[in-house]
């Protein structure tokens, strides 16, 4: 009776062991250098409550990526979506600076809306102008951006009911950030749509070879524009959070979560030529990320300003020992022959 091995899983928990071995060991140095500074409930509270906002961006990232793809766009749809929903609740604070029953709600409702649209834009560029993710998505984040100048002149767009920051900043219990929350509930989500669902399934394929998928009877475009429209979504809420941490909205915040977005991905495993990744990597690598910026802060003679040049060296790393770490990992088991003996790719 023939047997077919599953197939290794190596290289992915590999991922999530480098990841934990980092953050024990970061904690670790941490706790001899500045325990009193970074050991604090307000500490941790900080930075779960930063960390959504550019989190929230790579989710949309990685399932782009897992497509073999990728979304450059996600800041512009963030900041599009917090100056569009910040000229809202302008024009419904009240003159005692407050906003009508539900309206963050609604204001929540309207950014799911814009990101799903600009995601759906990304998408037919991709799909069905065949122009190459990294160019369409790059094009379409600009053109994002230009439109928030346009709209702003390149202003803040501030001075609304500050009800939407104070709900938003609030903790539950008073020791959950809403933040967190947010950013939990998307993550659920995607990680059900991926596990639990057969699109998770056909986003796998489609990234491990598009011809398969497209010979295997899979709606290709569907699912590239689907993808999109999902990290659209996810950037758009990231804007919304961000809306609530600087409590006002410009065209230039988050410049710098492009490249910490895909740093993030890469980190947590997810090949960029598509086809595998795990969220759980991800979730990991953001952690990893901010509690080292938020550790490097902590050390006055470190410029803040080597943050960038950091990233942009931990990047290559990771993306040189990656390469390394695939070519140590076992070809693949594909059939067993009668004879007993394996047959490999």
């Amino acid at each position: 009776m023939k047997k077919t091995p599953k197939l290794l899983s190596f290289t992915d928990d590999l991922h999530i062991r480098r990841l934990t071995v980092i953050i024990f060991g970061w904690m670790i140095f941490i706790a001899l250098t500045k325990f009193s500074k970074f050991y604090s409930l307000l500490n941790f509270q900080t930075m779960a409550s930063q960390f959504p906002e550019f989190g929230l961006m790579s989710l949309g990232v990685m399932v782009t990526m897992i497509t073999g793809g990728i979304d450059l766009s996600v800041v512009g749809i963030a900041n599009l979506t917090s100056i569009l929903n910040a000229f809202i609740l302008l024009r419904f604070t009240d003159e005692m600076g407050s906003l009508p029953p539900g309206m963050i709600l609604l204001v929540f409702a309207l950014a799911v809306l814009i990101g799903a649209l600009a995601g759906i834009f990304n998408g037919l560029l991709i799909s069905k102008f065949h122009i190459p993710p990294i160019l369409a998505t790059m094009g379409s984040g600009e053109l994002f951006t230009g439109i928030c100048l346009a709209m702003t002149n390149g202003n803040a767009v501030s001075k609304f009911s500050r009800d939407y920051a104070q709900t938003i900043n609030a903790k539950m219990f008073s020791i959950i950030p809403v933040q967190l929350i947010i950013f939990a509930v998307m993550a659920l989500i995607i990680w059900f749509l991926l596990s639990k669902t057969s699109y998770g399934t056909k986003i796998y394929l489609l990234g491990t070879s598009s011809k398969a998928a497209y010979f295997s009877g899979l709606k290709v475009d569907t699912l590239i524009i689907k993808t999109y429209m999902l990290s659209g979504m996810a950037a758009a809420l990231g804007g919304m959070i961000m809306l609530a941490n600087y409590n006002s909205a410009r065209a230039d915040y988050g410049t710098v979560y492009t490249l910490q977005c895909v740093l993030i991905v890469v980190l947590g495993g997810v090949n960029p030529i598509g086809g595998k990744g795990k969220i759980s990597g991800v979730v990991l690598a953001i952690i990893l990320l901010r509690m080292l910026e938020t550790g490097i802060n902590r050390f006055p003679k470190i410029s803040s300003y080597y943050i960038s040049l950091i990233w942009g060296g931990v990047l290559i790393l990771v993306m040189v020992l990656n390469y390394f770490s695939e070519k140590k990992v076992p070809a693949k088991v594909t059939e067993v022959p009668k004879d007993g003996t394996e047959k490999k790719d």
